[in-house]
Parts: structure tokens; sequence; C-alpha cells
């Protein structure tokens, strides 16, 4: 009777529980943070209405859930029928951005708008381009991904993409995930790591020989004042250093345990968009260290979860979408936290489920929603 209930149980479908629990607390915790690092800015900006970005971003996650719940019902081998249209729906949005659709912000122009409604084209070019590899790796001959020819096949598509968003949309960052996505489920897919190896060297004595270039260079290039900034923020206090030093003052202020939820001094109209790209800095103002571990390793163990699913996923496919979310959130997150601290030059991109964003927010809950439905259709007995 016993092993008769035991192997019911192995002949059962999984899901990952953990995985799914993670990302609601991730929401929830950055549903608070957002207004807590948003309230001042909103008050200032929105008639005294202090709720307007929470609202905002809690309408675009009512929505997220819906997306999420559907996209965890609707099997993902339907998804891939879709990934050459997509190409082509996301071409035009990212160049409906020139158009009289297209809205600037901050001195670039990344949204496009009807009505009240608003896109930003590049959340779609990422969750496509994940789909279009994942399809690509998975028809191409296994032997092809190793060769050159292979290589430059899959990543050409990506790499169009990433120098759109780069000189349509002046979106550096963007462009550097939906690249670095590609690549890295090229690199999961192909046996020979030797090649990447070498690539990752050739990208590390660019990046050094870029850095002292800017060191040295006497001309007005802005990505070269921008590198030089980085480097020494304080050269620039009142300009181009001005926020990532802000954010250093508010991490340094925080301490280990910070002075506490709603206590950030420097989200009071000192540091710019405190409730968006920078709300990892007002987590360690308010939170301390004991509080910005705990994020990044509610993001290690999500990044986990999607390392189990994608090893005991039932084909190459499924496999490859999860690496493709997995490679999207590890990227973002480690910019987003590098250009807090100041390990890496600013360029301008949000931390995923917490900062303020309602495009960002529901495209990220539809990958969580894919990676879902793939944990859906593994077998116990092969999860065990």
């Amino acid at each position: 009777m016993a092993s008769g209930k035991k192997k019911k149980i192995k002949n059962q479908n999984f899901f990952d529980y953990t995985l799914l629990f993670v990302v609601i607390f991730l929401i929830i915790f950055g549903l608070v943070m957002m207004y807590s690092s948003s309230t001042y800015d909103a008050a200032s900006d929105h008639n005294g209405d202090s709720a307007f970005y929470l609202r905002r971003q809690l309408f675009a996650t009512v929505l997220g859930v819906f997306v999420m719940a559907a996209t965890i019902l609707i099997d993902y081998h339907i998804w891939e029928r879709f990934a050459f249209p997509g190409l082509l729906i996301s071409f035009v949005l990212v160049i409906l951005v020139l158009t009289p659709l297209g809205i600037e912000a901050n001195g670039a122009r990344r949204w496009i708008g009807i009505g009240p409604l608003s896109l930003q084209p590049a959340e779609v070019v990422k969750i496509e381009i994940i789909l279009f590899c994942a399809v690509l790796i998975n028809k191409v001959n296994k032997k092809y991904i190793t060769t050159i020819k292979g290589m430059a096949a899959i990543l050409l598509v990506p790499v169009i993409f990433a120098l759109m968003l780069w000189k349509i949309t002046s979106n550096l960052s963007s462009a550097i995930i939906v690249a670095g996505i590609a690549v890295v489920m090229l690199f999961v897919a192909d046996s020979d790591y030797s090649k990447y190896i070498i690539a990752a060297l050739l990208v590390i004595a660019l990046a050094a020989i870029v850095i002292y270039v800017a060191t040295h260079w006497e001309g007005d290039s802005f990505r070269l004042k921008r590198i030089e900034t980085w480097l020494d923020p304080e050269s620039d206090p009142s300009d181009k250093g001005f926020q990532t030093l802000q954010a250093l003052y508010a991490i340094g202020s925080g301490g280990i345990f910070g002075k506490g939820l709603g206590a950030s001094m420097q989200k009071l109209g000192f540091l710019p968009e405190a409730q968006n790209d920078m709300i990892f800095s007002i987590i360690c103002e308010e939170l301390g260290l004991f509080g910005a571990l705990a994020v990044i390793l509610l993001f290690v163990l999500l990044i986990w979860r999607c390392m189990v699913i994608a090893n005991n996923a039932k084909d190459l496919f499924g496999a490859m979408l999860v690496v493709g979310v997995m490679a999207h959130f590890a990227i973002q997150v480690i910019l987003n936290i590098a250009v807090v601290t100041n390990t890496m030059p600013n360029t301008g991109i949000s931390l995923p489920f917490i900062s303020y964003g309602g495009t960002s927010e529901m495209f990220l809950m539809a990958e969580i929603g894919l990676v879902l439905n793939v944990s859906r259709q593994i077998r116990l007995r092969d999860a065990l």
C-alpha cells in the first residue's frame, strides 16, 4: 500500500511553489519600498498625492497577476508559433518610439503612449528575444551551435535589436541585457566553453582600454565623461556625479540595520529616481546591510529555482525558456546593484519587482509565469 502511494506521488506533476512564494514576497516588498521611496516626489509633483506612484504600480501589478496566471495555465509550447511574428511586432514597437506616439522623459524617448496607457518597447524585446533564441536553439542542429557560423546566426537578431534599443531609444542598459540574454542562452546550449572564456577575456581587455582612454582623454565625449565620473564621482558632484554620490550617501548612512522603514533622508528630494533606478540605495538606508543582503539572497533563491527547473525541464525548448528568464533576472539585478554601488558606470536600470515601472512589472511576471508553466510539466519522478 505504501509503495503504491509512493508510485502515485512520483507520477504527479511538479510545481515550484518556492519560486512562486519568492516572487510574491518580492512583489509585496517592492510595493512597500516603492511607496516608501516615492511619497515625497509624488506629493511634490502631483498636487500632494503621495500615493500617486503606488496606485499606478498596484494597477500594473494586478494586471501582471492575470498575465502570470495565464502564462502558468497555457502550455508554453503554444508560444513557439509566435516567436517569428513577435520579431516583427517588437521591431514595429521600437520604431514607433520615433513617431508622435513616442513619449520623452528625462531626456530620452523610450516609451510609446496611447491615451493614459504607456508601453516601453524594450520590455517586449527582452521577452521576445528569450522566446526567439529558445525556438532557434531548439530547432538547429546541436553541432551547428558550436561553430562560429552557428553562433553568429543565433546572435544576429539579438544584436540587431540591442543596437536598435541603444541608438533609437538611448537605452544602453536594455541593449546590454538583450545581448546578454542571448549570449547566456547560447553559452548554456553550447558544450564548448573555451571560446566564451576567450571572448570574456577580450571584453575585459577592451573595458580596460576604454577606462584608460577615459582617464587620459581631453575631449568632450559624453560616454567617456560618464566613465571618468564613475571613476571619480566627486570630480563633478553637482552634475554627472550627483546621483551616484547621493546613492552612496544613502548606502553609507544605513549602517547594519538601517534607519527604519520610511525614515530615509535621501528620498526627500536629494536622490533623483529614488523610486526607480536607485531604489536599492533606499533599501540600504532604511533597512541597512541586513535588508540589502536579504533582498540579494531572495534574488539568488529565485535564480537557483530557475536553474533547478531548467535542469529538469522535459524538453530543450522549455529548458532554454527558463535559462533566458534566469539570464534576464541575473543580468538586470547585477547591473542595478553595480550601478547603485558605483561598481560600474550609471546606465539607468531598474531592480526587478521592486523599482517603479508598470511595463517592466507585467512582463517580468509573464516571464515567471513561463518558468512556472515549464515546472508544471515536470514529472516528480524526474525531479526527485
